[in-house]
């Protein structure tokens, strides 16, 4: 058996003139893994849309009619970030069943990874930074109510805090939230994670590396998750557009490697979600997300799971 990787084909329809969300990405890192032989396809599970309930269980079911509708208030609309079209609006339905997925695949498998996920900034009534709805939060609810796993760690490494995963888990003791990102970086507003842990701008990978070590054996030994969720935004990478920190491609790596096999060796399941990451240089984007497979591969096989 291999990792198992969850894919599925991503919105492509076309967006404003100047609008700079790289929403190919998705299927580009697919393309990227498959032409490196980093999986092949007989490792790749669809995800389906998830029930309607699953979503409402994080987000308020007015929220959710209007925004499946094309009904949302303009001014809410806005703020997402995001033009609204129907094929948004499956997607967005689809990548929460992923992230679902992704989930019950590392339960069973000790590692699985997405090719999408990490909307971290979608509260239950409102989208802002380009989240719609909580793939990691509604993941994390569904996991519960199926009696598949109770104790959820989520380790939240995207540049920007995961101040609305923060928010809805805020007096929710079975979900442990851990942010490690740049304080003077979006929202202008944070929230209240956990653990959170700030850093300041163009901070390079031994410092980065060292502050994480510091925290995370010992955050995962304190918790004792029945399953971690890692959100693994490359936005940290030295040249991100809206990053602020200074990681460079081996710096990512190594984050990974310390993430994964931390996890892995101690026996915690981890399902991986790739998370942001803005550039104009859109190869050099899907390669940086490509290395959270890379790692999960490796240590997928180090660990004969």
């Amino acid at each position: 058996m291999n990792l198992p990787i969850v894919y599925h084909c991503d919105y492509v329809a076309p967006l404003p003139p100047g609008h700079r969300f790289p929403m190919s990405k998705f299927r580009r890192l697919y393309q990227m893994l498959l032409a490196d032989e980093v999986i092949e396809p007989s490792q790749v599970h669809i995800p389906e849309l998830p029930a309607l309930e699953w979503i409402e269980s994080v987000h308020d079911r007015d929220y959710v009619e209007a925004y499946c509708r094309g009904t949302l208030d303009p001014k809410l609309q806005r703020r997402i970030g995001l033009p609204w079209s129907q094929a948004l609006a499956n997607r967005t339905c689809i990548a929460v069943g992923g992230a679902i997925l992704t989930a019950k695949l590392a339960l069973t498998h000790g590692l699985a990874c997405n090719t999408a996920g990490g909307t971290h900034h979608a509260f239950p009534n409102l989208g802002t930074g380009f989240c719609i709805f909580n793939d990691i939060a509604i993941a994390c609810r569904t996991i519960q109510q199926l009696g598949l796993a109770q104790k959820i760690l989520i380790i939240d490494l995207d540049v920007h805090q995961g101040d609305a995963t923060a928010f809805i888990f805020q007096d929710d003791p079975s979900v442990f939230t851990f942010s490690m990102h740049c304080e003077a970086n979006f929202p202008a507003r944070k929230q209240k994670s956990d653990l959170d842990v700030p850093l300041p701008v163009g901070m390079e990978d031994e410092a980065y590396l060292r502050i994480l070590a510091k925290y995370l054996e010992d955050i995962i030994s304190e918790v004792q998750p029945d399953l971690v969720f890692y959100d693994a935004g490359v936005d940290t990478h030295v040249e991100d557009r809206l990053g602020k920190l200074a990681l460079s491609d081996t710096g990512l790596w190594r984050r990974e490697m310390l993430v994964l096999s931390t996890c892995v060796r101690l026996g915690y399941p981890v399902a991986g979600i790739i998370g942001g990451g803005y550039s104009d240089d859109l190869s050099g984007l899907v390669y940086r997300h490509s290395i959270l497979h890379r790692v999960a591969a490796q240590v997928y096989r180090q660990y004969r799971l």
